[in-house]
């Protein structure tokens, strides 16, 4: 063993600090010595080291001795006590024992550093790692929302081509209405008989009420929108469709629509839903080149598994007298842009679709088909739990007519013909009307004093400035005039005119919606207004 002798406490605390691994000290060569600095070295080790001190003493019991003693010990700590005499065998092997002792520090503060390099390797190494699942989340967060966007672009051009393949149809509906509604104008001059006027009169009002139906049909299939299901009415809704399918597929495609009694109402978006119907009428008939039958049922079905859910759904079933779908394809027939018809002929999205839509309401849809002898598409659609909402019978005309009493209204719109009708309609419900053919001349009027009740405007308008603008200006120069506004396609301006406060009025409408709608607008402000109250 090396050894260093040292003749003072602080050459005991600088050889400890440096090079010692131990230390052999006489008890009477600290007396009298100031610890302080040696205990506070002791006291400040780093966790892993408790240096280990042999201490040699005397038989010496003194109570001033034996307390010092005392103290000494508390203070170095790590300390082996060998009373004189001390044979050399007992020395040796207490310093040796003190010598592993601080070996064996030593290895734990080998580990203790290992394991403090091997945490900050790992925590490096976890840094890398969620750096790197950070741009992988980030990558596959891009693709999520890139294949979102495709979808609803898939979607759209899906509805376009589905329309597209119904042109001719939809062109030979509108000029029927067209040649009802001219052909009845053109004949009201030349009936005197009140009655055959009257005949006239209401197959004019038909063919507009088909025109306007067939019209929001199309809207509703061409629109964007988020699915928003809703308690459907499949009864209603697929027997409003019933006149455009005839109408639009071909001459020799015979629909027939049969439905079980007290069918439940199913919860789907009802855009969607009409979108699947037509899709799968234009498949049907694509397989019927000869023409053949379309046979759209619907019934209630209890207690079905779909999806891993029991409870009560409706089967609808779309089935045509076609062709037949080969074994070796129908596998892949709800596969994205998977088509067995000739390029240009479809884009392979319409099956898709239906599959898309059917999953996404809860339900399952799946196909049974053999050659030569027609194919039917089952949808399992789930109940809903809620009443559908009915829509607006036809209501009887009812005479709106007032007195000049019932207030100005200030009408912008830049169609002269169409003007002219709805002040004929104003009028007749009691208005005086102020004509503008823009936005602005409506603005200049306003500003120079034209006193009126409500400005009835149509949404697009030439000129810069359209309806919903129009509104805006009215409310920001606070000119306190309420604001109603009209369109043809009426849900392009829904939200905008929202952010606004202003009610729109889809084209066309009726006498008595008009009514209503511009009584409200104006009570509407009166009772927002104080001032107007008064």
């Amino acid at each position: 063993m090396d050894a260093v002798v040292c003749h003072s406490a602080e050459e005991v605390l600088r050889r400890a600090e440096t090079d010692a691994d131990a230390v052999f000290i006489a008890e009477e060569g600290l007396f009298g010595q100031d610890l302080q600095a040696l205990a506070t070295w002791v006291d400040q080790q780093p966790a892993w080291s408790d240096f280990p001190f042999v201490v040699l003493t005397s038989k010496h019991q003194q109570p001033a001795v034996a307390a010092w003693r005392q103290r000494m010990v508390a203070a170095l700590r790590n300390v082996s006590l060998l009373e004189r005499p001390v044979q050399s065998i007992t020395l040796t092997s207490a310093v040796k024992a003190a010598l592993r002792g601080r070996h064996r520090q030593y290895e734990v503060r080998a580990l203790l550093e290992a394991r403090e390099r091997a945490s900050n390797q790992l925590e490096a190494l976890v840094v890398e790692r969620t750096s790197e699942l950070e741009k992988a989340n980030q990558e596959l967060r891009t693709q999520m929302a890139e294949r979102a966007q495709i979808e609803e672009t898939l979607r759209q051009a899906q509805k376009i081509e589905a329309i597209g393949q119904l042109t001719g149809g939809i062109a030979h509906d509108f000029n029927n209405l067209l040649m009802v509604i001219s052909g009845g104008l053109d004949m009201l001059d030349r009936r005197a008989d009140p009655a055959r006027r009257e005949r006239l009169m209401d197959g004019m009002r038909q063919a507009a009420q088909r025109g306007t139906a067939l019209t929001r049909q199309l809207l509703a299939f061409s629109r964007r929108q988020s699915l928003e299901p809703e308690s459907v009415d499949l009864v209603l809704r697929i027997g409003r469709m019933r006149e455009l399918l005839d109408r639009s597929l071909s001459g020799d495609v015979h629909v027939e629509v049969q439905f079980e009694p007290d069918l439940w109402p199913v919860e789907v978006d009802p855009g969607e839903l009409e979108l699947v119907v037509l899709n799968l009428a234009v498949n049907a008939r694509d397989a019927m080149p000869d023409g053949g039958s379309i046979l759209i049922e619907a019934s209630n079905a209890p207690g079905e598994a779909v999806l891993g859910i029991t409870g009560d759904f409706v089967r609808l079933t779309v089935t045509d007298s076609g062709t037949g779908i080969p074994e070796e394809v129908r596998t892949r027939v709800f596969d994205p842009f998977f088509t067995t018809k000739e390029i240009g002929k479809g884009s392979g999205l319409g099956l898709a679709q239906v599959y898309g839509f059917a999953r996404q309401s809860g339900g399952s849809v799946w196909i049974e088909s053999e050659c030569d002898r027609g194919t039917s598409v089952i949808m399992l659609l789930p109940r809903s739990a809620r009443v559908p909402d009915q829509p607006d019978g036809a209501r009887p005309a009812e005479d709106d007519s007032s007195d000049a009493s019932a207030g100005t209204v200030l009408l912008v719109d830049d169609d002269e013909e169409v003007a002219a009708l709805v002040g004929e309609m104003l009028e007749h419900l009691g208005y005086r009307v102020t004509h503008a053919a823009s936005a602005t001349d409506a603005l200049g009027a306003l500003q120079n004093g034209c006193q009126v009740d409500i400005v009835f405007s149509d949404v697009m308008m030439p000129g810069g400035m359209n309806g919903v603008e129009l509104a805006r200006e009215i409310r920001t120069r606070a000119l306190g005039v309420p604001v109603l506004l009209t369109s043809g396609y009426a849900e392009a301006a829904q939200q905008s005119a929202a952010a606004e406060g202003v009610h729109v009025l889809a084209k066309p409408y009726r006498l008595e919606e008009l009514a209503t709608s511009l009584r409200e607008a104006i009570e509407s402000a009166v009772f927002a207004d104080p001032v107007r109250q008064g």
